[in-house]
């Protein structure tokens, strides 16, 4: 009996064994070749469960989805030989299994080696047909295209894979360069400054003078209505004393003569002497009745 299980036990261990040595599943994010003592003989193994010959056949395994090479930055010189400094990467995904396993023996760092290189040659080549403003902001993604296009060619036919999109991330000036076009640029800012600070005393100085201008309108303005009030005020006074004039003709030249005395003597020191009988003592007696002594 126990002979017996000791057979079953070693049957099964065979069976297990044998089967691991001639089924093997690939996944559905993987590819698979076959060889036969190196060679291939099944060159697309597509997912699924598959059977092989123990020790004749090797399966290799390779990632069947879109990968990233993240390339490090570079240096690149623009049509008019300024330098940028510009940070990449490439997807790409595997199209011909039994290529790219003939290209690289099946080993990704081998393919992201050959694909750097040949993307820096690209990159170099299509920035030195631009300038700076078209590979910044102009032709960007133009030079992006046109760069994919130009290497999923070279890439399928020497590697066995396609690029599936190429984009710059950032283009950096170097950072002697960036002093330069820092320093450039602030004294452009700096000229612009003095351009408009001298605008700005230019108008100063325009309304200035527009309101000393109207001052000098305002005050003329202002002393001819004025004058013209005080011609009109002197006439109405004229008119005033010639009516009273008529109206009192000897109060009136009395009144005159106050007038004039007045403004000929307003010192404090000033003395006025009359004789008894001139003519100004005359109307005052005459104009309260009492006879002059």
């Amino acid at each position: 009996m126990k002979g017996f299980s000791f057979s079953v036990l070693f049957v099964v261990l065979l069976g297990m064994l044998f089967a691991s040595q001639t089924l093997f599943v690939v996944k559905e994010t993987e590819r698979a070749v076959v060889l036969k003592f190196g060679e291939i003989v099944d060159a697309d193994v597509q997912p699924g469960l598959h059977f092989k010959l123990p020790i004749m056949n090797e399966v290799k395994r390779f990632d069947a989805r879109v990968l990233t090479m993240d390339s490090r930055p570079q240096r690149y010189l623009t049509l008019e030989k300024k330098a940028v400094v510009v940070d990449s990467y490439v997807k790409w995904k595997i199209d011909s299994v039994s290529k790219f396993y003939q290209a690289t023996s099946g080993d990704e760092i081998v393919a992201n080696r050959v694909l750097s290189s040949r993307v820096d040659t690209g990159l170099r080549n299509k920035f030195g047909e631009r300038t700076m403003n078209e590979v910044v902001s102009g032709q960007r993604d133009q030079l992006m295209t046109e760069l994919r296009d130009d290497l999923n060619l070279v890439a399928q036919n020497e590697l066995g894979i396609s690029i599936v999109d190429i984009r710059v991330k950032r283009i950096d000036l170097p950072p002697d360069v960036s002093e330069s076009v820092y320093q450039r640029m602030r004294t452009e800012r700096e000229r612009e400054a003095r351009e408009h600070r001298s605008k700005g005393l230019e108008l100063a100085e325009g309304i200035r003078a527009d309101a000393d201008r109207q001052q000098v309108v305002l005050e003329a303005e202002a002393q001819r209505d004025a004058e013209m009030i005080r011609g009109d005020g002197d006439a109405n006074a004229a008119a005033i004393y010639s009516n009273v004039y008529t109206q009192d003709p000897e109060f009136y030249e009395f009144y005159r003569s106050l007038q004039a005395y007045r403004e000929s003597f307003n010192g404090s020191s000033d003395l006025f002497v009359l004789e008894p009988d001139s003519e100004f003592f005359k109307y005052l007696n005459s104009s309260t009745g009492t006879p002059a002594k």
